[in-house]
């Protein structure tokens, strides 16, 4: 049974672009189900652990939620190219688990984008990991373990919905930039969400100007969610004209 623990509106510094507040709306659902998962995501929400949240500025609509058309997907040769070189990765998935690989990785990929990106890094701990990635995957959370050989190289936490796959966070070894792993691991839950015939790989928000996020409108076709529905109003989500 869902148990809603805690609701409420935050105004903080902008996630996505710099020197701009934001107004962002928490719920924190406990043995959130599968059902009611899928409602909020198709309504622009994003997870981390038991804790949804989405962008409710009223003045900025930079954050565009996105998912990409799983049926009317077709790799391109560059695509096709990235997971080709990867090939001989292997992968398993599970249920979010927190080992001390998983704590090393992390902090080797956020010291990395904190010198590439300007990131800001907090370090991690055992509890915050524990907190945003593991709890709360009930039904329906899960995580794609990469290796080379027996190296744990990169890891896809994803939500597997009924009619689509949620990206929530994918981190990797900076040693192995040159496979494009980030677009590997998008590429091969288009494949997964094609072999289950699902609909939708939700991406979570596209911000033009911001160069974490703009690479997510390489994937076309793609459809962007009209406005910020309630759980109560059909959502609406428009095919971007290409």
């Amino acid at each position: 049974m869902n148990s809603l623990l805690k609701e409420c509106a935050l105004d903080e510094m902008c996630a996505y672009l710099p020197n701009q507040s934001q107004t962002t709306h928490y719920k924190i659902i406990e043995q959130c189900s599968t059902e009611q998962c899928a409602a909020l995501i198709e309504r622009g929400w994003r997870r981390f652990g038991n804790m949804f949240f989405r962008p409710i500025c009223q003045e900025c609509s930079a954050c565009e939620s996105i998912k990409i058309d799983v049926a009317n997907f077709s790799f391109t040769k560059s695509q096709r190219r990235i997971l080709k070189k990867a090939a001989h990765f292997s992968s398993r998935m599970q249920t979010p688990s927190m080992t001390q690989e998983h704590l090393q990785l992390f902090k080797k990929y956020h010291d990395y984008m904190e010198q590439k990106r300007q990131w800001e890094n907090h370090g991690v701990s055992a509890n915050g990991y524990y907190a945003s990635f593991v709890h709360g995957y009930n039904d329906f959370g899960y995580e794609i373990l990469y290796y080379d050989n027996t190296k744990l190289i990169g890891v896809d936490l994803i939500d597997i919905l009924p009619e689509g796959i949620s990206s929530i966070y994918f981190y990797y070894d900076p040693d192995y930039t040159s496979y494009s792993l980030g677009t590997y691991t998008i590429l091969k839950q288009l494949e997964l969400a094609q072999e289950r015939q699902l609909s939708w790989i939700y991406l979570g928000y596209y911000v033009e100007a911001c160069q974490s996020l703009n690479y997510k409108n390489r994937y076309k076709p793609y459809l962007t969610l009209q406005g910020r529905p309630s759980e109560y109003n059909h959502p609406l989500w428009v095919l971007l004209d290409t």
